[in-house]
């Protein structure tokens, strides 16, 4: 998943444009990029899987000038891409997962169109977005073409001699938000961006909406749709706590989860409350809030030099990460009956060997496991959340359970039923701990504020509300069952 981050300044916003985008280093793996316009466009692109964005970039802000720029933290993609088109030249950075994007790009090659950015053996998604773009009359259609044809989410931000046009995908899966000061414009996918460069959030975009970011203020180029469909996922785990979503903030979206686990769970003693670092931080000060016992850190995480243990691509990097960058304080451990609060259990090899196993041989009494979402059921299709189906640990449950892969998994999501019970103490013997419950989905929703209409449940349930969502299933899903 990236962030992506404009400003439009009546000043040079080179400064201003290198700590936005870094407050969005969280969430992405590869690379970093900016993109800024004064004379002429000036573009740069850094691998930052091994550093830090500002120490890849503080160089070219130096030397880069402009009054207007882009800049992004991408999974996988390198980017902003830059293009020449037929209605002007632009720099475009994308967020968000486009499930056809290889028969997207089929479709274009057909047509006569090249591509020239690769992503491994794959099309470069930000440059098949720009080159559908071109499709269009102008920029807003070709932006609408994008909309119409994509399978996923996609928001963006495309970068002009007019200025910078701002677009949240079609169901807003991916969010965006405009904040305003003294003198510029900004547009960011994280809020968390805006305190510090002492921005003030003025709207957040709805889903289809496009507006236009100029010095002198924004412009509407297109209203919002009715259909809404957030992430979930982004209050739980993949967003800042700092950050805001359609006006919720994610650090108080996890402290009512913890309280709503806390608050079913009257059958357990414990010692003391905490959380996996970072994300599983805010649970666990909700849990300790809503049961009254002591919040207490038995690991903690070494920041420098160590990422998320999630996100990177290759498992033997992420063992290697959650290895390294969790350690034990057996003082804290030793003896005492713990509750963990985690976020969710994607694979569950990390909460097996590195978390659990970790505090068992520093001299837990009792561990566990609070888990703030359902059980994950179906890899994302939109904010590339999860990635196969295979690698889901309540899937290797029911494999295991079933003795087969099966399609319909309804009985596994509701929390009454019978086979739900038999996958989660599957689950909890697999990775060793004395207890473990998730949070209900009605629970989290409740937690998380919006009508469950507006959510993107579809990882926990595999339902959807896009024209193009669940009566097809995703690739990694047609791989695997």
């Amino acid at each position: 998943m990236s962030g992506i981050f404009g400003v439009v300044s009546k000043e040079d916003c080179a400064e201003l444009l290198l700590y936005g985008t870094d407050y969005h280093s969280h969430m992405g793996t590869e690379y970093g990029g900016m993109a800024l316009l004064g004379d002429e466009f000036q573009r740069q692109i850094h691998n930052i899987s091994h550093g830090q964005f500002k120490s890849k970039f503080h160089e070219d802000t130096c030397r880069m000038k402009g009054n207007k720029g882009i800049g992004v933290i991408s999974d996988s993609n390198e980017q902003p891409m830059y293009l020449n088109s037929r209605f002007g030249p632009f720099c475009i950075v994308t967020n968000g997962l486009i499930d056809n994007a290889e028969e997207l790009a089929r479709e274009l090659m057909a047509r006569g169109v090249s591509f020239s950015e690769m992503c491994g053996d794959s099309v470069n998604i930000t440059e098949l977005i720009s080159k559908i773009i071109c499709t269009g009359e102008d920029l807003i259609d070709g932006i609408n073409e994008v909309f119409k044809k994509i399978e996923g989410s996609c928001s963006m931000l495309i970068l002009t001699h007019e200025g910078i046009y701002a677009a949240r995908d079609r169901l807003g899966y991916t969010p965006l938000v405009v904040g305003r000061r003294e003198g510029a414009w900004a547009v960011t996918s994280e809020t968390t961006a805006f305190p510090n460069n002492r921005f003030d959030p003025v709207k957040y975009l709805g889903p289809s909406e496009i507006v236009l970011l100029t010095e002198d203020g924004m412009a509407a180029c297109q209203g919002e749709s009715q259909e809404k469909q957030v992430c979930a996922f982004l209050w739980i785990y993949s967003g800042f706590p700092a950050s805001s979503y359609e006006g919720i903030n994610t650090e108080v979206v996890r402290e009512r989860c913890g309280k709503a686990l806390a608050a079913r769970d009257t059958d357990i003693e414990v010692d003391l409350v905490s959380g996996i670092p970072d994300s599983g931080i805010g649970h666990a000060l909700g849990y300790a809030m809503g049961s009254g016992k002591p919040l207490r850190r038995p690991l903690v995480k070494y920041t420098p030099g160590y990422g998320r243990s999630y996100t990177p691509p290759l498992q033997g990097r992420r063992d290697l990460v959650a290895t390294m960058k969790l350690i034990p304080i057996k003082e804290v451990v030793d003896g005492n009956r713990i509750v963990v609060c985690e976020d969710s259990i994607v694979r569950g090899t990390q909460l097996k060997n590195f978390t659990a196993k970790k505090l068992w041989d520093s001299g837990a009494k009792e561990i566990h496991v609070r888990v703030a979402c359902p059980p994950l059921l179906f890899p994302c299709r939109f904010c590339l959340s999860t990635r196969t189906i295979d690698e889901l640990a309540a899937r290797k449950a029911i494999k295991s359970l079933e003795g087969r892969d099966i399609e319909d998994v309804s009985e596994y999501s509701d929390h009454t039923s019978g086979k739900y019970a038999d996958l989660v103490g599957w689950i909890r013997k697999d990775i060793g701990v004395t207890t473990l419950r998730y949070q209900t989905i009605e629970d989290m929703v409740r937690s998380v504020g919006l009508p469950k209409e507006q959510l993107c449940t579809y990882c926990w349930t595999g339902e959807t509300c896009s024209r193009r969502g669940s009566a097809r299933p995703c690739s990694a899903e047609r791989d695997s069952l």
